[in-house]
């Protein structure tokens, strides 16, 4: 016999039918999904459904958001820390929680065989708004370097996303480690937060080839 659930080990209807719309996703075509069918994954009633959405597009895109506001590359990088331990730390934190693997997990289906090209322009947006966001710039006010950085980036993210289901069975974290992947990464990052670079990649190349014992 099931325990019984205590109203506080039940999530709130936005929730519910956020997570319905993942569950949805991930087994059918973005176009064949209704919004019977979402009530009835969420268990909750129409009513329920149009007072917190409008439309099945409006919860696709509150899903979406959430999963990208919740990644956690939310602080801005420190110029004058060690690019590489940033590195760590933040790669190390995205897939060693479960959590965060099941929002990459939930990320990658945006890019795969069920969604529509508007789902995933709407994670592009989301993602490159959050970019943004972290770099604490003005999205209307952008330089021409960091909008090209942020669009190289996201265009990276997006890469990525699409081969998820594969890397995610088979890479490892020691491999995302690694000082030449850490250096490359933290430099595209570093870039879109600073006017001068040069700096940065005379210390990085300064320690790259300084001899063992110099």
């Amino acid at each position: 016999m099931s325990r019984p659930r205590h109203d506080s080990e039940v999530l709130p209807a936005r929730d519910r039918l956020e997570n319905a719309f993942w569950e949805l996703l991930a087994d059918r075509d973005y176009r064949k999904i209704t919004v019977t069918d979402v009530v009835h994954e969420a268990g909750v009633n129409r009513n329920s459904f149009y007072y917190h959405f409008s439309s099945l597009p409006e919860l696709a895109d509150s899903a979406i958001m959430h999963q990208v506001e919740s990644i956690p590359i939310n602080q801005p990088p420190d110029p004058s820390g060690d690019p590489e331990e940033q590195w760590r730390e933040r790669i190390t934190a995205l897939l060693s929680d479960p959590d965060q693997h099941r929002r990459l997990d939930r990320l990658a289906l945006l890019a795969g065989p069920h969604s529509t090209v508007e789902l995933g322009e709407s994670l592009r947006d989301f993602a490159r708004l959050q970019m943004i966001s972290m770099l604490q710039k003005d999205p209307d006010h952008l330089d021409l370097k960091t909008d090209l950085m942020v669009e190289f980036s996201v265009g990276g993210m997006l890469s990525v996303l699409q081969r998820w289901p594969e890397l995610s069975g088979t890479i490892e974290l020691k491999d995302l480690l690694k000082e030449d992947v850490a250096v490359l990464a933290m430099g595209i990052y570093l870039a879109m937060s600073r006017e001068n670079m040069l700096t940065y990649w005379n210390r990085i190349f300064a320690h790259t080839t300084q001899k063992p014992g110099a």
